[in-house]
Order: C-alpha cells, then sequence, then structure tokens
C-alpha cells in the first residue's frame, strides 16, 4: 500500500469520526471544507433535508488567471462565502473540516469567514 494511500484513508477515518458528531441544520448549517492540491471548495449543508444552501470555491470566476493553491486564496474564499452567508441571513454554523487538518489554508478560510461576520 502506497503511503498516500494510507493518508487518504486516515484523511476519511477521521471525516467519518467528525460527521457522527457534526450535524447540520437550516439555523445553523454545516461549513463543509475541502481542500485539493489546487483548489478549495466551501459548502454550507443543511443536513436535514440534505441540501447545500450556499458553495463557493476557487474556480469561480472570480479567481480567473490567480493563483488557488495558496493561503490568501483560501482567505479570500472565506470573505466570499461569509458575505453570501450573511445576505441570506445564516449567522452561525458548524464547522467541518472533512479530516483535513485545522492549519494553513483551512485555518486561513476558517479565520477569513470568522472576520467576514461567521460564527462557528
Amino acid at each position: 500500500m502506497a503511503n498516500t494511500d494510507k493518508k487518504v484513508r486516515a484523511r476519511l477515518a477521521r471525516k467519518k469520526r467528525v460527521r457522527n458528531k457534526v450535524l447540520g441544520t437550516p439555523e445553523r448549517p454545516r461549513f463543509n471544507v475541502f481542500r485539493s492540491a489546487k483548489h478549495i471548495y466551501v459548502q454550507l449543508i443543511d443536513d436535514t433535508q440534505d441540501c447545500t444552501l450556499l458553495s463557493t470555491s476557487t474556480r469561480s470566476p472570480e479567481f480567473k488567471g490567480a493563483n488557488t493553491g495558496n493561503v490568501e486564496a483560501a482567505k479570500k474564499v472565506g470573505e466570499i462565502i461569509s458575505k453570501a452567508a450573511l445576505a441570506k441571513g445564516i449567522e452561525t454554523v458548524v464547522f467541518d473540516r472533512n479530516g483535513f487538518q485545522y492549519h494553513g489554508r483551512v485555518k486561513a478560510l476558517a479565520e477569513a469567514a470568522r472576520e467576514g461576520g461567521l460564527k462557528f
């Protein structure tokens, strides 16, 4: 088994443990983060109705031609999602880091969303 297989399996195990405890509701949706090598994606999810309320990523038109795999891009995504959530009347969320460590781009995204007005 390759080292990357072990890392992916470990992240999926962490994800499963967290998802057993974290549940999004319409009043307090789940702030789900996915990080790939080149992009970062965010969704606000209502688990009671199994629907996505809002989503954004570095693949959005705002990032055309920009470097998307860095901390600055993650901060911008955090600002964008917080503005959109506040416009929809969502102020509090449950943070789901999706098994990723809370540092680097994930941490920058969360802090930018908090500065934008979201409460975790």
